[in-house]
């Protein structure tokens, strides 16, 4: 029992290391893609960076400090009204990415076409963005300030993150140019797929559902011939209101093809209905 205590305690210390680790590497590539691709180009995709950006061409205030200035007080707001949930994850995030920002800020640009720059720095910021959220944590900012206003309006959070972004971007539009509050959008839309990668992967599944009336071969082919599983779920016809099983199996990209062969080949009157599966945890796959 004691070792099992102990087993469980370093496997939980463990975790806590690989998600501390997680934000301190996705911050640094945060603030190392906003150095080398998005300030340089005054890429404001949103975000208090995207903020950071137009304050340093306007004002010439340096980003570094303009991100502390935004993200430690919106922390303690987000405690004071939401609560303590944050905890110390964010708060590193919160802090590191700015530190990482200015001891970063002599690096040369990469690129000074901002085509690139918006989409290499969107990659960058959605890998980085992608990384802290595997460490169960944000980087504080507008995050924080979306929660403020989804509590006290009821509107979305999703909503409410688009509204702030948008301003940012309208108002980098309205400082630079158009073309370049375009290439902001074009940034953020590139973060948010880039996000999605890194949170589900890019490897996709199928999930089918059959109804057949070789149900017992149609089983054991899959079984056996593709060696995948498969769940027989009740259902009724809404006609004739007699039951109609369904058997729903989740196979790789790769295998759907020999699964649509083998249904196919056992009963053609089969029907199969196919949607995509962005992330399966269980046995076969992914482990939770």
């Amino acid at each position: 029992m004691r070792q099992a205590r102990r087993d469980f305690s370093h496997n939980t210390l463990w975790e806590t290391m690989q998600e501390y680790l997680n934000i301190l590497i996705g911050a640094a590539i945060i603030a190392i893609t906003f150095n080398v691709f998005l300030l340089p180009n005054q890429v404001a995709s949103g975000g208090v960076s995207g903020i950071s950006t137009i304050l340093a061409a306007v004002v010439g205030w340096e980003p570094a400090y303009v991100q502390w200035a935004f993200n430690i007080p919106l922390f303690i707001a987000g405690i004071v009204i939401l609560g303590k949930q944050f905890g110390a994850k964010t708060l590193v995030g919160t802090i590191f990415l700015p530190f990482v920002v200015f001891l970063t800020k002599g690096f040369e640009p990469w690129t000074n076409d901002p085509l690139l720059a918006s989409l290499f720095g969107g990659i960058g910021v959605g890998l980085g963005l992608g990384i802290v959220f595997r460490g169960k944590a944000s980087t504080g900012g507008t995050d924080l300030a979306a929660q403020i206003i989804n509590k006290y309006t009821g509107l979305t959070l999703g909503t409410c993150v688009a509204i702030i972004d948008g301003l940012i971007v309208l108002t980098a539009a309205i400082v630079f140019d158009i073309e370049r509050g375009l290439y902001a959008l074009l940034a953020l839309y590139v973060t948010s797929k880039t996000i999605d990668i890194i949170q589900i992967g890019m490897k996709r599944s199928k999930m089918t559902l059959i109804i057949t009336e070789k149900e017992n071969e149609v089983r054991e082919g899959i079984l056996n011939k593709i060696d995948r599983g498969v769940t027989k779920l009740t259902a009724y016809g809404g006609y004739t209101d007699n039951e109609r099983p369904i058997l729903m199996c989740v196979v790789d990209q790769t295998e759907f093809t020999k699964l649509k062969q083998l249904v196919k080949t056992i009963d053609p009157t089969a029907f199969v209905v196919v949607s995509d599966a962005s992330e399966v945890l269980g046995e076969g796959f992914k482990r939770v």
